[in-house]
């Protein structure tokens, strides 16, 4: 084989617009599934983080005393070597995160630290729930029309599914 020189490469073929498209496209995806990734494994670490805050202050013989002081020393422990993100604050932030999400499988890959840590605020259960429906409809790029009716779908599956067992227990009683 001989040694690739300008002399003897040919001139680049025409490609089509589609094909450019298609792989830029390709490209794009994998870089926000990349940043997804990173992004849901950020919210399982501080999900992991609460879990066992909670599972250590339990532990403890004066619980809220303790949990204060458990928190306070552990950021002073771990801040210095990890940053700001493992702060008092933070540290707080994921315990209750834990407590408003106490079961791993429910959180969504869709949402980030910064959405459940805006989700988690909300103290009506309802309330959280259409706000993270809804923001998982907006990462997944459903226009307005299409997310609201999907929201009412779902709202009217609820209150279908509350009137069953509504129904069932007057029947009961």
């Amino acid at each position: 084989p001989r040694p690739m020189t300008k002399a003897n490469i040919q001139p680049a073929q025409p490609i089509s617009e589609q094909f450019v498209a298609e792989i830029r496209q390709i490209i794009r995806q994998a870089q926000q599934n990349a940043v997804r990734s990173v992004d849901f494994c950020r919210v399982q670490m501080y999900w992991n983080l609460g879990k066992r805050i909670l599972e250590e202050e339990q532990q403890g013989k004066a619980r809220a005393e303790y949990g204060s002081y458990l928190i306070k020393n552990l950021a002073q422990r771990i801040e210095p070597e990890y940053g700001s993100g493992f702060g008092e604050r933070q540290l707080k932030f994921c315990r209750h995160f834990y407590r408003e999400y106490p079961i791993v499988n429910t959180l969504r890959s869709q949402l980030n630290w910064s959405q459940y840590r805006s989700l988690i605020r909300i103290q009506d259960h309802d309330k959280r729930e259409y706000y993270e429906l809804n923001a998982v409809f907006i990462n997944e790029g459903l226009p307005q029309g299409e997310r609201l009716q999907k929201l009412n779908q779902i709202a009217i599956q609820q209150m279908t599914v509350l009137e069953n067992v509504e129904s069932k227990h007057i029947l009961k009683g």
